[in-house]
């Protein structure tokens, strides 16, 4: 009788212990994380992949971590700054104890403000304005900056040895920075610049291209400028025809998503990249990454998402060592962000005083066939430059 009574006491404590552990798993503590980003408007396909980058990080984390677990809330901006700072405000009042976001530097600029004035942790990889991280805001951090996208054009003027380029570029701040830095740095290597600048509402670029065509006759055209403008530009150029070797851009233009709704402007485009597409991992987040994206959504990867991945990933596990070390609701998100010094899959990641990434650079990508090869830097390239190559 004893001896039933002992097994019984141990299979009830075995049954406690047990559903202890079940209960204590099941309540992961939980942190709710803003997501402000443009899911609808001009901005909305770079928006929906840095989204879907963001959210894969969750779900990798929220299934690795084990102890703490990432809600995330999202809430559209429309590509419009005001309803950027709108979103940031909603997302606090929800009680988001971070943001992740968002895309384009005028909808950062005023959204990472108002996270601030918050006291809110803002992580982005969408907004590259040189201006954005010289606000002294102790609460802004961004895993890309200017100088590595221009890095990357540089590097690719010089392997194609360029000795003429147009530069046609939104007014906008991030773009004008852009185009103003890559004409002082090619002009310098003896590389005959001209610049055209448009504002951001125009529609009909024929002007602009017609002056390229009969007047600069460059061997490269070179579009600062976001997914509308590079549509506009290229429609007009193959109207036009200019005789130039190429047509480069910069973000969100070698990407999968242009490809597929643009298929007739794209052919030979070149822009940044992090990866070729479609992408092949070596590593084992890497892997664990394209393997549950490619689940989630039934597609490949591009390197807007992957942005999207490594910026909530470092935000994530932030919030986790805030967590441990109880210093959470003492500016301790913002604390163990900076001291994040982590090998990721766009490279190593540290950050300055500024909340700057200064490891940050790019690579140059070219449209094929409906891949995205990249090009440039020669060693890290992954097939060879169509040169001369353009869309007509």
């Amino acid at each position: 009788m004893k001896t039933l009574n002992l097994r019984a006491l141990a299979a009830l404590a075995s049954l406690t212990i047990g559903t202890f552990a079940a209960s204590t798993s099941a309540r992961a503590e939980e942190f709710t994380v803003g997501l402000q980003m443009p899911m609808t408007g001009a901005m909305a396909r770079s928006g929906t992949a840095f989204t879907e980058g963001i959210q894969t990080a969750a779900e990798i984390f929220n299934k690795s971590n084990g102890k703490h677990k990432i809600k995330l809330v999202t809430v559209d901006d429309e590509s419009n700054p005001a309803k950027a700072v709108s979103a940031v405000e909603k997302l606090a009042s929800d009680g988001a104890v971070a943001i992740v976001g968002g895309f384009g530097s005028n909808l950062i600029g005023p959204a990472s403000e108002a996270a601030a004035k918050q006291n809110l942790v803002y992580v982005t990889a969408g907004g590259v304005d040189d201006g954005l991280s010289r606000r002294g805001l102790k609460t802004f951090f961004r895993i890309n900056n200017t100088a590595g996208y221009e890095k990357a054009v540089l590097a690719l003027a010089d392997e194609l040895k360029v000795k003429s380029i147009s530069i046609v570029y939104s007014t906008k701040e991030a773009t004008t920075d852009l185009a103003h830095n890559l004409n002082k740095a090619l002009s310098a290597k003896g590389v005959k610049v001209t610049e055209h600048a448009f504002d951001p509402a125009i529609t009909d670029f024929k002007p602009i291209i017609n002056k390229i065509k009969l007047r600069d006759k460059p061997e490269i055209l070179f579009m600062s400028g976001y997914e509308n403008d590079y549509i506009g530009i290229l429609r007009a150029a193959k109207v036009l025809k200019p005789q130039v070797k190429a047509v480069v851009g910069v973000w969100s233009l070698a990407t999968s998503k242009m490809w597929k709704d643009f298929p007739d402007l794209m052919p030979n485009v070149i822009g940044t990249s992090m990866l070729p597409f479609p992408v092949a991992y070596t590593s084992a987040e890497g892997k664990a990454f394209a393997e549950t994206y490619q689940k989630k959504y039934n597609k490949e990867v591009d390197y807007l998402s992957q942005f999207g991945f490594v910026k909530a990933q470092i935000l994530f596990e932030a919030i986790a060592r805030a967590a441990d070390a109880g210093t959470l609701k003492k500016g301790g998100i913002a604390d163990e962000v900076r001291k994040t010094n982590r090998d990721t899959l766009i490279g190593r990641v540290t950050f300055d005083a500024n909340g700057d990434n200064l490891n940050f650079t790019h690579r140059m990508g070219q449209h094929q066939n409906g891949k995205v090869v990249i090009v440039s830097p020669k060693a890290q390239a992954t097939g060879n430059i169509v040169y001369p190559g353009v869309p007509w």
